[in-house]
């Protein structure tokens, strides 16, 4: 049981919380059970019901053992980050109101969620997912460009962002194109006859004309295409083909990797056409095991063969 003045100071917040930001209801229960467990847990924790005062003498200690009671109790990581979201929010507000310092809490490090990425498809998956992008129902050249797309992400393994970055001026595509990509790192991606041709075909349809600095895919009225599109495609295609939800633009870009890599490509080559910074970023990508990158490594690092 949380004090009186717990709770006084927990409703004061709440109220704070919906009058002045202006917080959904939704959002209201989600913080007044978040804020009303952990402050539960404190007055447990140090041996009853207490008020304000022990609040602004919370020691990391407190708050590892909350910390690891919620993990105990089966709480996930994305869940745990979000409630101590919510009490650190408590902490600033009532910080203000009893002016106490609440590094303490404030400081503690929320754990780490790690984002899954999306699975890669099969090759039989990845050919149907673009043979049926063509087939949906609008303009002829509005599905010509849609593939011309699709065909990048896998086929070149382009970011989605990169392959609407391309200009009038890469068209018609050479056999391979330089990409700017995160962190204005550069890399040469060769373009595979099969994306040259999406490419082509849909040239041929677009309406609109393509000047060197204009982009060269087009919406619908003309201007740049937004993702939304590409995404809302690949929505439509995977229900036709009952893939699962993880078949998302993206995951054409780790077929193309994990496709190369079973096929016998190099771990480092792979890393160099998608532009990773470091290896282990392209071995969760494509989701080699450590085996596989100690032979990398054995086989590339002029230290790995000095005994």
């Amino acid at each position: 049981m949380i004090s009186p003045a717990q709770r006084d100071a927990l409703a004061g917040w709440l109220a704070h919380e919906r009058g002045i930001k202006n917080a959904a209801d939704n959002t209201i229960e989600a913080y007044a059970a978040d804020v009303g467990g952990f402050l539960a847990f404190i007055a447990a924790h140090h041996g009853g019901a207490e008020g304000l005062g022990p609040l602004t003498r919370l020691s990391a200690s407190d708050m590892r053992s909350w910390m690891a009671n919620e993990r105990t109790r089966g709480t996930g990581a994305r869940s745990l980050a979000r409630r101590l979201s919510a009490v650190k929010t408590f902490f600033r507000w009532l910080a203000q109101r009893e002016e106490f310092d609440p590094t303490t809490v404030l400081s503690t490090r929320a754990p780490r969620v790690q984002r899954p990425l999306p699975r890669p498809l099969s090759e039989e998956a990845a050919k149907a997912v673009i043979e049926t992008v063509g087939e949906l129902p609008r303009e002829g050249w509005i599905a010509a460009r849609d593939v011309a797309i699709v065909t990048l992400l896998y086929g070149c393994g382009l970011r989605i962002s990169e392959a609407l970055g391309l200009l009038g001026a890469d068209a018609p595509l050479p056999e391979s194109l330089r990409i700017i990509g995160k962190g204005g790192k550069e890399r040469i991606v060769p373009v595979l006859p099969a994306a040259r041709k999406a490419v082509d075909d849909y040239l041929r349809q677009c309406p609109y004309e393509l000047a060197p600095d204009t982009p060269l895919f087009r919406g619908s009225r003309g201007g740049p295409v937004n993702p939304r599109l590409i995404s809302k495609a690949m929505e439509q295609t995977r229900l036709q083909l009952g893939l699962p939800a993880t078949a998302t633009p993206h995951a054409l870009r780790h077929s193309f990797a994990t496709h190369l890599l079973n096929a016998g490509g190099d771990l480092r080559a792979i890393q160099e056409l998608l532009g990773h910074a470091a290896l282990s970023t392209t071995q969760v990508y494509t989701g080699v095991d450590n085996a596989r990158l100690m032979e990398v490594y054995s086989a590339a690092h002029p230290r790995a063969k000095r005994g």
